[in-house]
């Protein structure tokens, strides 16, 4: 795993201890128990590459991927309205001297649903699968990251400037889309609730994305100077 920085790559060491050999990170060891991804230790850091990412593509290519992998329709507007929210975020942090890299905030918005419409068609993980299909068609690591985490980001929020790093733009707009509309964080989960709640392991997870959902917010809110659970980002301009 790696965390990324802007421009910036960290490759980390398996913890000590682990098996050189191919392993289920989500398993313990021989005995086979599973645990959540947070419990997993701190990666330890290896090395830094600053040799620049290839460019992220631009929205032509984005859509000529979405394409190629058959994205419903509710998806490429839900996708497009991410990729609004995100870039409204990114335009804030410019504001106040926050450095972003724009056409990347972008491009990994625009293909944060990438294997969506797959998964819905034949299961899986959508966030893992993206992330493989992002990495195989942009060579481009920042990009795969954020479409692996955008779901759930695994370790603890960073604090300062640091939150203002890609995965986070595309977490938080994520979570103020509900299909095609900006609404509160709330109102998302009450429909995450409703249509994937199924058992109690599955609302007790629900309930934890809201809680960091929340946590990301009140972050952004004082970085950017804006309350943000207020702010409906003129999605009302979007053209779909």
């Amino acid at each position: 795993m790696s965390y990324i920085a802007p421009d910036v790559q960290i490759d980390f060491l398996a913890p000590q201890g682990d098996s050189p050999q191919m392993h289920n990170p989500t398993t313990n060891g021989q005995s086979g128990q599973k645990y959540p991804l947070s419990d997993l230790p701190e990666p330890t850091l290896l090395r830094v590459d600053k040799s620049p990412p290839p460019p992220p593509p631009d929205d032509a290519a984005c859509f000529a991927l979405w394409d190629k992998y058959a994205m419903l329709p509710n998806v490429r507007t839900h996708s497009l309205m991410v990729a609004h929210i995100a870039t409204n975020l990114a335009r804030r942090a410019q504001a106040v001297g926050i450095a972003v890299n724009m056409p990347q905030i972008r491009a990994a918005a625009l293909l944060h649903d990438i294997a969506k419409s797959y998964c819905v068609r034949h299961g899986g993980s959508h966030a893992q699968l993206g992330a493989s299909w992002t990495i195989t068609e942009t060579r481009n690591y920042i990009l795969a990251q954020t479409v692996m985490l955008h779901v759930h980001w695994p370790w603890q929020i960073p604090e300062g400037t640091g939150l203002c790093t890609l995965p986070f733009f595309i977490i938080y707009a994520d979570k103020r889309v509900r299909h095609d509309s900006c609404v509160t964080l709330d109102e998302r989960y009450e429909d995450l609730l409703t249509r994937y709640g199924r058992n109690a392991a599955a609302k007790d997870g629900i309930r934890a994305s809201l809680e960091q959902g929340k946590d990301i917010e009140r972050a952004l809110s004082t970085l950017l100077g804006d309350a943000l659970h207020e702010n409906s980002f003129d999605c009302w301009r979007m053209v779909h």
